[in-house]
């Protein structure tokens, strides 16, 4: 498979056990209170013994710094995604603790010159559609956009992307471009994915 698959936005016992046996990179779980799909009271053992091969990972929006690492080591996470204005200091300092994912959001006005002090304490960016809500907007940003990106980092790429972009994602030239992440439009309802669906866009992504 050419690009990694991140399945994000878990939080439904059941439904986590129908993704893990898709067998995704990635699987994100979000920590932020004020999203539709927070992970809320899910057991940590659920999380903890996710095969190893899956990289689980916790999604935090301006948290606390001692509060998210004491989440990688209740939940055994594998990397943080950081959705907020969290600075490089704030990166370097999970370094060690977890893979480190900054989180950006895109559109016209987007300056990647911003990117050059995370370089040395981030392992990936990820890039999504700017929104007052820290991501989950189920909307694509022009992918046009990217190629303003000079940056050598690998990242994510996430925002509003379905199977109608398969045929888009097979067409990206970026090297860069490491992982696809994928929530709201896998989903039945918030926090519940058609893994159906997941599974179909899976094989998609693995022809590419």
């Amino acid at each position: 498979m050419k690009y990694k698959l991140k399945i994000c936005g878990m939080k439904i016992p059941a439904n986590l056990a129908e993704v893990v046996a898709l067998q995704p990179n990635y699987i994100g779980f979000i920590f932020y209170p004020g999203s539709k799909r927070f992970i809320g009271e899910l057991d940590p053992s659920l999380i903890k013994n996710i095969p190893a091969t899956i990289k689980t990972t916790g999604v935090f929006v301006n948290e606390e710094l001692e509060t998210v690492k004491n989440a990688i080591v209740t939940y055994h996470l594998k990397a943080v995604q950081l959705h907020g204005q969290e600075s490089a200091a704030y990166c370097e300092a999970l370094k060690g603790y977890a893979e480190v994912i900054k989180a950006f959001g895109i559109d016209e006005s987007f300056d990647f010159d911003t990117l050059d002090e995370y370089q040395a304490y981030t392992d990936y960016f990820l890039f999504d559609t700017q929104t007052p809500d820290h991501g989950g907007s189920g909307k694509t940003f022009s992918w046009q956009i990217l190629g303003n990106y000079k940056n050598k980092k690998p990242y994510f790429l996430s925002g509003g992307i379905g199977i109608d972009q398969l045929a888009e994602l097979g067409k990206i030239k970026d090297e860069s471009l490491y992982a696809i992440d994928v929530n709201s439009k896998f989903e039945l309802s918030p926090g519940l994915k058609d893994t159906a669906l997941l599974s179909n866009f899976k094989q998609g992504l693995d022809k590419i």
